[in-house]
């Protein structure tokens, strides 16, 4: 992929939080590194990644001991493999939090699996005695994800799944889109807008999200705290986008944006369309294929509520991410 193509509109890249060793840099305990070819050669043109490795930043050397979660998952000891008396533990935790207070500007996280510091999940915990316990999270990784609830995150090889893909991305999209649109500037007018916008999205994720949120905008009471209308908001929306969207939800949503061209298409198109959406829920095409037909009748005949969703164009169309659901 063509350098800045994603960005020859000037749009800035949008930060986003990474493993260091992820982007090849050689860090890990072995001293070498764990290159990712989507994150270095794809999503470098859309995201400006920000390098992180919490062992080096604490003090580690590398190479270095190995260090594992030792304890109860919920709240496990990082231990030296060899030398248990080495609890690394609250240094990763601090870093993390110094991590969470001096780049607010982050709108994502990609972290390294498996890892007992960076893990998101399914990290080996270990009993004492050195028999394996329940999977947990790493410590760093946990501190991060307390500290920003609302945050994209994803373990890098999930990424290789394309529904996972295209779930973080979009999520890194919205909520990058939720910090230049509404915390840049707050007021409820601007909440309302954001959401008015997003609606077709979050249908697509989580229909009971679509009409909990849209309940919720349309009953906050003029005396309320716009701080704590902001903050609920955000939290509900970015759970509800974890949800995965299927081929159910996504044709939901392409019948219900169908409707705005009703009046418009004469019947010959109507089936055009109505088939294409057939293919796409019998898992005969993928989503880009009925999705690019609609978006070509949108541009003629759509008003301009229906031609500003985000669900139509969530992120930049060079990624290819619907081409694979």
């Amino acid at each position: 992929m063509n350098s800045n193509l994603l960005n020859s509109d000037e749009k800035p890249l949008i930060p986003v939080g990474i493993s260091a060793c992820l982007l090849g840099q050689k860090v890990r305990y072995d001293g070498g590194h764990k290159r990712s070819k989507y994150c270095l050669n794809v999503l470098s043109d859309c995201f400006d990644f920000k390098s992180f490795c919490p062992e080096i930043s604490i003090g580690l050397s590398t190479p270095r001991e190995p260090i594992r979660l030792v304890g109860s998952a919920d709240s496990p000891r990082v231990l030296g493999t060899k030398d248990p008396s080495l609890d690394v533990t609250e240094p990763l935790k601090k870093y993390a939090d110094r991590v969470s207070e001096q780049n607010s500007e982050l709108c994502g996280y990609i972290l390294m699996q498996g890892s007992p510091s960076c893990g998101m999940e399914r990290v080996k915990v270990y009993h004492e005695n050195g028999m394996p316990n329940v999977a947990g999270s790493g410590a760093y990784a946990s501190q991060i994800m307390k500290n920003n609830p609302a945050m994209p995150v994803e373990e890098e090889g999930r990424l290789n799944d394309p529904v996972l893909r295209e779930n973080f991305i979009t999520r890194v999209f919205v909520y990058h889109s939720w910090q230049e649109e509404v915390l840049k500037s707050p007021s409820l007018h601007n909440v309302l807008q954001f959401h008015s916008r997003h609606k077709y999205q979050l249908m697509a994720h989580s229909y009971d999200g679509y009409k909990k949120l849209g309940k919720y905008l349309a009953t906050v009471a003029p005396e309320e705290s716009l701080d704590r209308v902001l903050s609920q908001y955000i939290l509900e929306l970015m759970a509800f986008l974890k949800c995965r969207a299927s081929r159910k939800t996504h044709t939901n949503v392409l019948m219900h944006i169908m409707g705005y061209l009703k009046k418009d298409i004469d019947a010959e198109t109507k089936q055009d369309l109505l088939e294409s959406i057939e293919q796409y829920r019998t898992n005969e095409v993928n989503l880009v294929v009925p999705l690019a037909l609609l978006k070509h009748y949108l541009k003629r005949f759509g008003s301009e509520y229906i031609q500003s969703q985000a669900y139509l164009d969530p992120y930049p169309h060079e990624l290819g991410l619907r081409n694979y659901i």
